[in-house]
């Protein structure tokens, strides 16, 4: 199931499902420990008059969306129960509140009061283990705690001034119990004031609303590391009030995303809009201490063996490229330093990381063919480096550049220069972007030759002349041997990969839009280089999508969570397309086909502005992690060049005030 809305500060990461319930929460690590994740769920349910219903319940219908000012907003309407409810949701940006505001309406015509109560229903399973959870009602602040370890939470709720009017706490997914929630639904909690081991929740807030009237209350939950700490948080949001907690976070959000001064000339209001949530999902995903993980989602243990809750430096380093392009430089500064402590001493970067810098899960084996082999993607040390350049190029800062030049920009570089093949300078094998096939592929050897392009010139930068002209021979026999080894005139189309057998090179000649996007993003060939232009041709008409949604999948056959009888389009190579015609184009005319594009990306985003990994080709719905950041990544990167390449035409002065 998709999270149609996601909220977080750097430390609190909260994820929403599609009934507007709580299904993901992370702390304090963003990604790193998932407090709630697979098959829990923080329930809502409304009880008046003898009838009751979960929003999970088909007779609600819920809409969600993210407002202008990045706070959540829920729509729950039930014709049965002749009741609407609205919420209004932040994590506070300052400190580990999730706040919601809910409005009952009363729908009904006659002017009678009624009873309407709502209850949320609260399933931890704290620290990822369902063992020696202790949950319990503590009378002094009128609030419920859940709590183990260092990890604790406090549930709490205001009717004005009033507390919620009853609670219940009990067992779930243990001993054949189903869970507390159950006790909801004859309108009346038991008030069981504590229990241990597998244990959940529920409050229950009364409010009596006259017909056609509007009634408000809030709910709040907050977050720390010991009991004390949760129950100040407490006294803090009854001391500011959810009201002001609200308006202060709404406030932030929107001078952080407004503070650059675009013009988004020619673009629709509704690219603008959703460029701004992907700043927003984008920087909920970064956590304060430098991870950006490629995606909170944690359905995605429905389908594998994991989450998407790590850091690929691979998806990082994209992330962090959208946020210096967008202005957010603070962010992508701390990325780097992340990734200056954990690269390792020879100079490559594993799979993935844990946010907390530990090493991830991994496929990548260490022996191949009884023969030690790094289990790499090479292409992820390449990709920060690239990056990297560009961030010094947006912020001059040299004297960040100077601190992490020898522990991360020379190791780096000296692996890429030294793990090749002498004899065809072309790099080692290893693991493709999409973590599939062992090889020589094109993009990594794309993305190889602007990492060692940027380490010639951060060498260059900082008076390194013999690192600068090394690391720009190394880049320049790169270029070389790609162009002599990597290019299928037959298909005109760059080859896949290249895998050696018995010391012969096998070449792969499937249709990848990485294989394209590696040669012309990363300059290996002038954008109106013949060879450059027939790839394009090619994609346009053997690997994009012809019917259906349209778009373009990874490559031909790919068939990683296919729905159909062809590939899923994924949302991030279908803006390389974009990106290429905005590369391309000589006028303002010919960028209409990037901006297509955009407009194709706002069509399947969610109304919360949350963007999937791939879509269905057939009904365009979400497959895959959703949201999946890198997908936010490329629509902000697609944004800004857009402008930048309006800025090259002389059609506006300052589209993009960053650069």
């Amino acid at each position: 199931m998709a999270k149609s809305l996601i909220l977080g500060n750097g430390e609190l990461f909260v994820g929403f499902d599609r009934f507007g319930q709580v299904q993901d929460l992370h702390f304090p690590y963003v990604g790193l420990e998932n407090h709630v994740a697979l098959n829990h769920t923080h329930r809502l349910g409304v009880f008046s008059e003898g009838q009751f219903r979960w929003f999970d319940d088909p007779s609600w219908k819920i809409t969600i969306t993210c407002s202008d000012d990045f706070v959540g907003e829920i729509t729950a309407v039930n014709h049965e129960l002749e009741v609407e409810l609205k919420f209004t949701d932040i994590v506070y940006n300052e400190k580990n509140i999730l706040v919601r505001e809910v409005h009952v309406h009363n729908l009904r015509k006659d002017r009678a009061e009624r009873e309407i109560k709502v209850f949320f229903g609260q399933q931890f399973q704290i620290s990822e283990s369902k063992r020696g959870d202790t949950a319990y009602f503590d009378p002094r602040p009128s609030a419920l705690i859940h709590y183990k370890g260092r990890r604790a939470f406090l549930i709490n709720a205001r009717v004005g001034r009033k507390p919620f009017s009853e609670y219940s706490i009990g067992l779930f997914d243990i001993e054949g119990r189903e869970g507390t929630f159950r006790d909801a639904e004859d309108g009346v909690l038991a008030n069981n004031a504590i229990e241990h081991s597998s244990v959940d929740s529920v409050i229950g807030v009364t409010v009596s609303v006259r017909g056609g009237a509007i009634k408000c209350f809030h709910y709040w939950l907050t977050v720390g590391k010991s009991i004390k700490e949760v129950q100040d948080l407490n006294a803090y949001v009854l001391d500011r009030s959810p009201v002001h907690l609200i308006r202060t976070t709404s406030d932030f959000w929107h001078a952080w995303v407004n503070r650059q001064n675009f013009s988004f000339y020619g673009l629709d209001k509704e690219v603008v809009r959703l460029f701004k949530q992907s700043l927003f999902v984008i920087r909920a995903h970064a956590d304060n201490r430098g991870a950006i993980i490629a995606s909170g989602d944690s359905d995605m243990l429905q389908h594998g063996r994991d989450t998407y809750h790590y850091m690929w430096p691979r998806d990082g380093a994209r992330s962090a490229t959208a946020l210096d392009r967008a202005g957010d430089f603070n962010v992508a500064q701390r990325f780097f330093t992340f990734c200056n402590n954990i690269i390792s001493e020879e100079g490559y970067f594993m799979h993935k990381y844990l946010p907390n810098g530990a090493l991830g899960s991994s496929w990548h084996p260490w022996l191949r063919n009884g023969k030690i082999e790094l289990p790499i993607q090479q292409d992820e040390t390449a990709l920060v480096l690239c990056v990297l350049w560009r961030h010094y190029e947006l912020t001059r800062d040299l004297e960040f550049i100077e601190t992490i030049y020898n522990s991360l920009i020379l190791k780096a570089a000296e692996f890429l220069t030294t793990y090749t093949y002498k004899d065809t300078n072309l790099p080692y094998p290893s693991y493709d972007l999409w973590e599939e096939k062992y090889g020589i592929s094109t993009f990594t050897c794309g993305a190889t030759y602007c990492a060692l392009s940027a380490a010639a010139s951060f060498a260059g930068l900082l008076g390194k002349r013999e690192a600068a002209l090394r690391y720009h021979d190394a880049a320049k026999k790169l270029r070389e041997a790609i162009l002599k080894h990597l290019y299928n005139p037959g298909r005109e189309m760059f080859y896949k990969m290249i895998t050696i057998e018995n010391g012969r090179m096998k070449f792969d000649p499937t249709l990848d839009m990485s294989s394209f996007y590696g040669i012309f993003n990363f300059d290996v060939l002038p954008i109106d280089d013949e060879r450059v232009k027939k790839s394009a041709a090619t994609i346009e008409k053997h690997l994009k999508l012809q019917d259906g949604t349209s778009g373009v999948p990874r490559y031909e056959g790919d068939n990683y969570l296919r729905m159909s009888g062809q590939p899923n389009p994924w949302i991030l190579t279908t803006l390389w397309l974009a990106q290429y015609y905005i590369k391309a184009a000589r006028t303002e005319a010919e960028l209409e086909p990037a901006k297509q594009w955009l407009s194709w990306v706002v069509k399947y985003a969610l109304p919360s502005g949350v963007i999937p990994e791939q879509l269905d080709p057939t009904t365009g719905e979400p497959v895959g992690a959703t949201p999946l950041v890198w997908s936010h990544a490329e629509f902000v990167v697609t944004v800004t060049r857009y402008l930048n390449k309006l800025e090259e035409l002389g059609v506006c002065k300052a589209c993009n005030p960053v650069g």
